[in-house]
């Protein structure tokens, strides 16, 4: 599509219209993974570096980016191994079963630049043990969580006398690793020492009863008694 006597050009980066654009891959890295300790809910920030190899005047990227943790990355040692059966069975048969956890799916804009330029992804977090990766994060105890950024979307650049338009390559990746001790931190500055379990309502008010009848102080105490009753 061209629009006469403003002097821009589009394309769409796929056929022939793409030829402006073409050239190298822009190119994606994750520099770091911090806390945010400004966010009203708990947030995570991947620092990502971007690079066009072109020279290309980038006026901004519509970025979206999937996170995945490659449990298979890392080793862990007897405890945490005893508290992933849960998430991933007996670990006999690990090679069978570990696989990939999708983490988050977030999307942010780029703003303009040439070269190269540093953006921060933010990614809110939950300690919801029901969700695999809420699972997973508890079961460790340190070391680094290895995972896997998979990026989309499109690019708005100048290139010659016009703009062109196209989209992130397919197979546009940066591997990250996140300190189990920056994930804790994280946690214990909105959640201290505590965490969150989802109950059904009905498993809920059986709890409250037993609590009441027994006349027990806390939640922490009634799930003690429950659990000392449990052994026996």
């Amino acid at each position: 599509m061209s629009e006469t006597g403003t002097g821009m050009n589009f394309a769409n980066g796929t056929g022939a219209g793409a030829a402006p654009g073409a050239g190298p891959d822009i190119a994606f890295r994750c520099l770091g993974v911090r806390a945010d300790p400004h966010a009203v809910f708990p947030t995570l920030c991947f620092r990502i570096g971007v690079t066009e190899p072109v020279g290309e005047s980038v006026h901004a990227i519509a970025l979206h980016t999937q996170i995945r943790i490659e449990p298979q990355g890392r080793r862990y040692d007897v405890g945490e191994s005893a508290l992933l059966a849960d998430l991933f069975g007996d670990p006999s048969r690990w090679g069978e079963t570990v696989r990939p956890l999708r983490f988050a799916d977030v999307s942010v804009m780029v703003p303009r630049f040439t070269g190269s330029t540093e953006v921060d992804l933010p990614v809110p977090c939950g300690y919801d043990l029901e969700v695999a990766a809420g699972k997973y994060f508890a079961s460790l105890d340190d070391g680094e969580v290895p995972m896997l950024l998979l990026f989309s979307g499109t690019i708005f650049a100048r290139s010659g006398d016009g703009f062109v338009v196209r989209q992130i390559p397919w197979h546009c990746e940066a591997r990250a690793s996140l300190p189990v001790r920056v994930w804790r931190e994280l946690m214990d500055r909105y959640f201290p020492g505590g965490g969150w379990l989802r109950l059904h309502r009905d498993t809920l008010r059986a709890l409250q009863r037993f609590k009441s009848r027994r006349a027990l102080a806390t939640w922490d105490e009634t799930v003690e008694v429950l659990l000392e009753e449990a052994r026996g």
